[in-house]
């Protein structure tokens, strides 16, 4: 059995950042852990992928094309259907080692995940090549500290659930970037009250005309569980710890295999 995350969030919500901190987290423990890259429209990363769409092909290309000249997203979306058209290029570059454990660092188009079937195509290749994969939905905590934002949040979050229908987690990210105020205030959205968020948008114009929809979102919230945030500060090893934990619990990374070790010892052989 092989391992992966799929990594998805908006464009900016820190997904290269998180690939980068789990990587690092990895490595310090003496774990091995590899990312790649699936954006083509990625331009610097803080690590070094094992595979690179970028190789396939890039979003320039397709904006370039002078048959489709696509723009920004419609490219992004052609070089996903392309990827999966073109699935052996996956299947070739990625050995299939078992006990493999990978970070998938996927584009930053939220489209793609809320309501289109590329990605579930690409999940269904993955999952063919012997991959028990789980989705990481990462969305910037600094966009979500308020009610209207967090409801805003979470429904983008629902849809990515259902749309995938795979083991899901939603991470808030650059927590280590909010003030003290910010990250108070963001505490009361880790286990939401659908009351409380009511009442903070009591004098949002648009909330008055709409309050019974609003009830209605944050009551589905509560009465089902459906959505829950876990907060990742890059600065903290027992936060990024339990994240690692919950998701490694919810794939069953190592439960019938042995975790492969980073060789420390042969690299400073080498090194002399």
């Amino acid at each position: 059995m092989r391992y992966g995350q799929l990594v998805l969030g908006p464009a900016g919500s820190g997904k290269s950042t998180y690939c980068a901190t789990i990587k690092q987290h990895f490595e310090d423990a003496g774990k091995v852990m590899k990312v790649v890259n699936l954006d083509p429209a990625a331009e610097y990363f803080d690590y070094e992928p094992i595979v690179d769409i970028r190789s396939l092909i890039s979003v320039d290309d397709a904006m370039e094309d002078e048959t489709y000249k696509y723009g920004p997203n419609g490219g992004l979306v052609f070089c996903m259907e392309y990827l999966v058209a073109n699935s052996n290029f996956l299947q070739e570059e990625l050995d299939d080692d078992d006990d493999d454990y990978i970070l998938f660092d996927c584009p930053g188009q939220i489209e793609l995940y809320t309501h289109m079937k590329v990605m579930r195509d690409l999940i269904k290749i993955l999952e063919d090549m012997n991959f028990r994969l789980c989705s990481v939905f990462v969305v910037d905590s600094q966009f979500m500290v308020d009610a209207s934002k967090f409801l805003s949040g979470t429904m983008a979050a629902l849809s990515v659930m259902i749309n995938l229908e795979l083991p899901h987690v939603n991470i808030l990210s650059k927590i280590d970037l909010l003030s003290k105020s910010s990250r108070k205030q963001l505490e009361n959205y880790l286990e939401p009250d659908p009351d409380s968020l009511m009442a903070e948008t009591n004098d949002d114009p648009w909330h008055k005309k709409y309050r019974n929809l609003t009830e209605a979102l944050g009551k589905l919230i509560e009465d089902y569980s459906l959505v829950r945030f876990l907060p990742l500060n890059k600065d903290d090893e027992e936060n990024i710890a339990d994240i690692v934990m919950t998701i490694d619990n919810m794939i069953q990374f190592g439960e019938d295999a042995d975790v492969k070790m980073k060789d420390y010892a042969d690299e400073a052989e080498n090194d002399d």
